[in-house]
């Protein structure tokens, strides 16, 4: 039987050796600009909401808390809820940190973030989205957020990171996600009772501000305020 060659795969397969030296290149430059913050917070959410949307405020309302606070906020970087964010920590005189990807389309950095890092893959800012915070705040977002959830999820459940705080911010968004997966998962042997209370469902601020603080505050208390992956 003839084989089928495709002209464009041994080309394209002959960079991938130097596609490492790019991605490790990515990594190094990440890694040393954010090994010199303190623990930090990150804010998930969309990247389409608007200034006049509910969430936009309430994430330019809790970063601001969370700068006020001596705490820095780490955001992908791009607009919408990440604009929000970087808003409020920008506001509070904190340290207001944008990890953006460089898309063709939809997505730019926004001019809040007084420490910008931009990211050409994916995985490589997802690693650094996580490995600098001791805390997670998901605000409503599309597939890009649920993304960014259900891996932090899997890594507390799964022991390879601690048990950090997950804020699922707004009830009327997330609300049927916790039900779905409460009758559906759990009831079906997909997962652990107790995994879906591995996260925070609330519509208050002060609420998710003071869960975080409080975890920080402990960490720092004990001496243990290595972030995830160490």
């Amino acid at each position: 039987m003839a084989s089928i060659t495709h002209k464009d795969e041994a080309p394209f397969t002959r960079e991938d050796p130097w596609r490492i030296f790019r991605i490790m290149a990515e990594f190094v430059d990440s890694f040393e600009e954010l090994s010199r913050i303190d623990p930090a917070v990150t804010i998930f959410g969309s990247a389409r909401s608007k200034p006049r949307d509910p969430y936009y405020k309430a994430a330019v309302a809790m970063s601001k808390k969370l700068a006020k606070a001596g705490v820095p906020v780490i955001t992908g970087g791009g607009p919408g809820i990440m604009e929000a964010a970087n808003k409020g920590a920008a506001q509070g005189k904190g340290t207001s940190i944008g990890l953006n990807i460089e898309l063709p389309f939809e997505q730019c950095g926004n001019k809040y973030a007084n420490l910008p890092i931009n990211f050409h893959y994916f995985f490589s800012r997802k690693v650094c989205l996580v490995k600098y915070s001791l805390g997670f705040v998901y605000m409503p977002g599309g597939f890009g957020t649920l993304d960014e959830l259900f891996e932090v999820v899997t890594l507390v459940q799964t022991h390879c990171i601690e048990k950090f705080p997950l804020i699922l911010y707004g009830k009327k968004h997330w609300r049927g996600l916790l039900n779905w997966a409460r009758n559906t998962l759990e009831k079906g042997g997909f997962i652990s009772p107790g995994d879906i209370e591995l996260m925070t469902l609330t519509d208050d601020i002060d609420e998710a501000v003071e869960l975080l603080l409080n975890y920080m505050n402990e960490r720092c208390s004990e001496k243990r305020i290595s972030n995830a992956f160490n």
